[in-house]
């Protein structure tokens, strides 16, 4: 991975990283398909002027199939699936749950896309940052079952949405291919997030929280991420989802006044290591 894609994926990690943060707020008064049916909207509003000005929108209208397989995978579906597991557990430990999306990325390229399967040092990455998630995830108490099995299903449709768009959506610029992503997922997301449109006034702070959301841990994160997959790889591009869950935890220290244990430092330790040689960094540096 080179220094450009590896800015990119710290990046794209501090954006998500905080996305948790809103999700739980946002959900004080808002239901988990009006949250996502304002996130992606408003994602693709943001994106709109930028693809106007940019790419245009003549390469929606030839990929409209693919780019609504594409909003489903990795919009609608997961970002309710999330929503609804934020519903019943800890913002924390759904960054961590959600980590599991490299594993499931390894398991569905062996069928899927063989170009994209992981081997050698990286797939010892890949173990090993999934050591470290364990680790976090025996750190955390309580939690919900049916939540964290959705949390779980959001990691999969992440995997399976990045081997996808980087097979099927690899000739589209990450500008278009996240305005056409967003356009689908409104559409999809719209039906039920109308129905459930809150009856009183919501609070400023759930508001702003959507409102960021949308705008920069949606919109503006989402040219990142499929820039990433285009140029990096769906492999590479996926362990976003390894920092998430760290910088989640410092988020929380900061904001929140959560604390930070010696087993969370470990699990930290592990999900760096394990980026590090998934993402080939550590080494190239030896070589």
């Amino acid at each position: 991975m080179s220094r450009r894609h590896l800015a990119m994926l710290l990046a794209l990690a501090g954006i998500w990283g905080a996305s948790f943060l809103f999700i739980k707020v946002g959900v004080r008064d808002f239901e988990p398909a009006t949250l996502v049916f304002l996130r992606v909207l408003l994602a693709a509003l943001t994106l709109l002027p930028i693809v106007l000005l940019t790419t245009g929108l003549g390469g929606l209208r030839a990929s409209w199939l693919q780019l609504g397989i594409m909003g489903a995978l990795n919009s609608a579906l997961p970002f309710w699936l999330l929503t609804f597991g934020e519903t019943r557990l800890d913002s924390g430990l759904a960054a961590v749950i959600q980590a599991a999306a490299p594993i499931f990325t390894v398991l569905i390229a062996v069928r899927y896309d063989p170009s994209q399967r992981v081997t050698g040092a990286r797939l010892v990455g890949v173990l090993v940052g999934f050591a470290g998630v364990a680790l976090l995830v025996g750190a955390q108490r309580g939690g919900d079952l049916v939540a964290a099995l959705a949390v779980a299903a959001c990691a999969a449709c992440y995997a399976m949405g990045a081997l996808y768009g980087g097979r099927r959506l690899a000739h589209m610029p990450p500008v278009e291919m996240s305005f056409g992503a967003m356009i689908a997922a409104t559409v999809l997301s719209a039906p039920a997030g109308l129905l459930q449109l809150p009856g009183d006034t919501p609070g400023w702070k759930p508001v702003a929280s959507i409102v960021l959301l949308g705008v920069v841990g949606t919109g503006l994160a989402y040219i990142l991420y499929f820039g990433l997959i285009l140029g990096a790889g769906a492999s590479k591009a996926i362990l976003v989802t390894y920092l998430v869950p760290a910088l989640a935890l410092v988020y929380g220290a900061v904001f929140l006044d959560e604390a930070v244990t010696a087993v969370a430092i470990g699990g930290l330790v592990l999900i760096l290591l394990g980026v590090a040689l998934g993402t080939g960094t550590l080494g190239r540096r030896r070589a």
